[in-house]
């Protein structure tokens, strides 16, 4: 069964300015119903998602559980991404707190990206496993705080992934229907192949 993302290679950006995101998919309408009157726990579908904010389509797609990190799917995603065409390369990465992790800044910088990762506001300006990281959060309080930082980087465009989700939702409906492990997983991907067809038409 092929569970791969379609891409339309023709409207690709070049320096590519990234944005990445999760959501969570519910099961199925029934259960909502069902957890409530039997205290049944089936969890939610999690949708991890990486659009070129250009464009808006979807370059790097991984569905899991609820219990999967965000930050642990970064990598592949990014993998995902670069794999589509060769003539174009990852300018930056706009992602939140979430991803605010030292191995993700420390990728950032072996592939020569520039980071739109929403540091925390306590984070420490030395360096503690991740000099990129550091040099980020000293920049971020150099340029006199989040607001001055988020206007610098264009933090502002992440809303075009939760965007995403709000679109995929609204069109294709908040919940899955399939019963089976592999019968969602199948459902999710033909509900985010189908906007990308609608994005490549636009």
């Amino acid at each position: 069964m092929d569970l791969s993302l379609t891409v339309n290679p023709d409207i690709l950006s070049k320096d590519v300015i990234v944005a990445v995101d999760s959501t969570g998919i519910k099961v199925t309408n029934r259960s909502e119903w069902m957890r409530e009157k039997w205290k049944i726990r089936r969890g939610w579908i999690k949708v991890h998602a990486m659009i070129d904010v250009k464009t808006n389509e979807i370059l790097g797609l991984e569905v899991t559980d609820e219990s999967v990190r965000d930050d642990q799917l970064f990598e592949s995603l990014i993998e995902q991404t670069t794999n589509h065409r060769d003539e174009w390369s990852i300018q930056q990465v706009l992602g939140d707190g979430a991803y605010d992790r030292n191995h993700i800044f420390n990728y950032l910088e072996k592939h020569d990206m520039h980071s739109g990762i929403k540091t925390r506001t306590n984070a420490a300006r030395s360096s503690h496993g991740s000099a990129f990281r550091a040099e980020s959060v000293r920049e971020r309080d150099d340029l006199g705080g989040y607001r001055e930082w988020a206007d610098k980087v264009g933090y502002g465009m992440r809303w075009k992934v939760e965007g995403l989700f709000s679109s995929v939702k609204r069109i294709f409906g908040e919940s899955v229907r399939a019963s089976s492990k592999e019968g969602m997983l199948r459902e999710v991907m033909m509900k985010f192949n189908c906007y990308n067809f609608l994005v490549s038409m636009v």
